[in-house]
């Protein structure tokens, strides 16, 4: 039976990761590979001589003596566990969703666009660069390349320079994601699950994550491709709302303010989200009624906004396909983790990979285990990757394996254009051919991803 669950799991990767070519959702193969994995555990739960508790972080002793019912009684509490907390994860991300949309909705990004003045098409890549890397860890790098490549769409007329651009954007925009609680969904998984701390996770990523973003951009700048000015799309910059600025600095603020919350209160990150949702939503409410400026709109979108709650509008702009993803594919990987496959494969990892870097990390896990990890996030999502980590290693927290984890699956995943939210987010809005972005961006995303990992391993040896 745990073959079968195998098989089913590693099926399912292959659908997620040919999701373009086989023209199916990944959520689609996700799902399905969740419910039948589940189903074959409750199916064939006599069979298992081994049990992994997530909480104790251990196998539970005496699993092969209990009854059936004991048996299915100790599956029903681990399946409500592993829904418990991913859904944590879903409800955090569908706040931060939520007040980004609303910040959309008063045109809040437009305050963005108007930082830009320059023509020089070396100082715009550094000006998306530094953005993507600093909005990233603000709103979370998936969106965050939602925004600057929509901003870049309405400035930039040459799609073969846009693409070089949104190429750049999502190395920077993972790497930004990196070091920020909230920036990446692996490494906010890390997070809520009590691997780091805010504090710890900055210090030790933030230059590591900043090496990987300006390595890159630095070899970008020489290339025959940014050389010159650019020929810039004239569009009207003024936003479409007189409270566009205020929105916009007070959902980010509300954002920033979460992980402040969860260190004054102790309470799951979740919770502050939602009251961060609802103190934007507040002020949302209140200047929606004179939301639009009439000389910058006509009447028909006047007449649209005037009969939607904002708050409405931006749920229903919510990107659900990616929560259902998340869901499928993080209780996906707890039925491996609950059957102990992954605590198995970290004992044989831990044993047969060579010890690289042990003596100054003082942990029991290769630095190479951890570089493999990134490069595999590239090739296979890296929330998986990082939902398995979370059952393979049982390090307490802010132990610097997790930290090397967090960077290493959030910026490994840039080495190809499927390896990472912000990748397939951006290979959807540009139609960015996968081959194209091998060939041109790959080898930029590797040396930043080496550079990066270096100043990490010179940053642990000094800390």
């Amino acid at each position: 039976m745990e073959a079968a669950i195998i098989i089913v799991f590693v099926i399912g990767y292959l659908a997620i990761t040919l999701e373009h070519s086989l023209k199916i959702d990944k959520l689609i193969p996700a799902l399905i590979m969740m419910a039948i994995s589940w189903a074959l555990i409750a199916l064939g739960i006599d069979n298992f001589t081994q049990w992994f508790d997530s909480s104790a972080h251990g196998l539970v002793s005496g699993f092969s003596e209990m009854d059936h019912e004991g048996k299915m009684h100790m599956m029903e509490e681990t399946l409500l566990h592993h829904l418990g907390k991913t859904c944590e994860i879903l409800v955090f991300l569908l706040g931060a969703m939520t007040i980004v949309e609303i910040i959309d909705y008063f045109d809040g990004f437009s305050t963005i666009k108007s930082f830009i003045k320059t023509k020089s098409k070396v100082r715009i890549l550094w000006v998306f660069s530094i953005l993507a890397f600093i909005l990233s860890a603000i709103i979370d790098n998936l969106t965050a390349t939602i925004v600057l490549i929509s901003i870049l769409q309405k400035i930039v007329k040459d799609r073969n320079i846009r693409l070089w651009y949104a190429g750049l954007i999502i190395i920077a925009a993972n790497a930004g994601g990196a070091w920020s609680p909230i920036g990446d969904v692996t490494t906010t998984m890390l997070w809520i699950g009590d691997k780091v701390t805010t504090g710890k996770l900055i210090t030790y990523l933030v230059l590591p994550s900043l090496v990987c973003m300006v390595v890159p951009s630095l070899i970008a700048s020489f290339l025959p491709v940014f050389k010159g000015n650019l020929d810039m799309e004239e569009s009207d910059s003024k936003p479409k709302s007189k409270f566009s600025s205020t929105m916009l600095f007070l959902g980010l603020g509300a954002i920033v303010s979460v992980p402040f919350f969860k260190v004054i209160t102790h309470l799951p990150p979740y919770v502050g989200m939602m009251l961060a949702l609802g103190v934007v939503a507040v002020f949302a409410e209140i200047y929606s009624s004179s939301k639009f400026s009439l000389s910058n709109i006509d009447n028909e979108e006047s007449k649209e906004h005037a009969h939607h709650s904002p708050v409405h509008h931006s749920l229903s702009k919510i990107e659900m396909p990616s929560i259902l993803f998340f869901l499928g594919i993080l209780m996906a990987v707890a039925a491996l983790e609950s059957l102990g496959l992954l605590f198995g494969f970290a004992s044989t990892l831990k044993e047969s990979t060579p010890m690289i870097g042990t003596e100054l990390a003082g942990t029991q896990v290769s630095d190479l285990v951890v570089l493999l990890l990134g490069v595999g996030s590239a090739v296979i999502d890296n929330v998986p990757l990082v939902a398995a980590s979370l059952g393979m290693f049982s390090e307490p927290v802010d132990d610097q394996l997790w930290h090397f984890i967090a960077y290493s699956a959030g910026t490994g995943g840039s080495m190809l254009i499927i390896g990472s939210a912000a990748g397939v987010v951006a290979m959807g809005m540009e139609k960015i051919d996968f081959f194209w972005y091998l060939k041109k961006i790959s080898w930029l995303a590797l040396i930043g991803f080496l550079a990066g990992a270096l100043m990490f391993l010179f940053t642990r040896a000094m800390f």
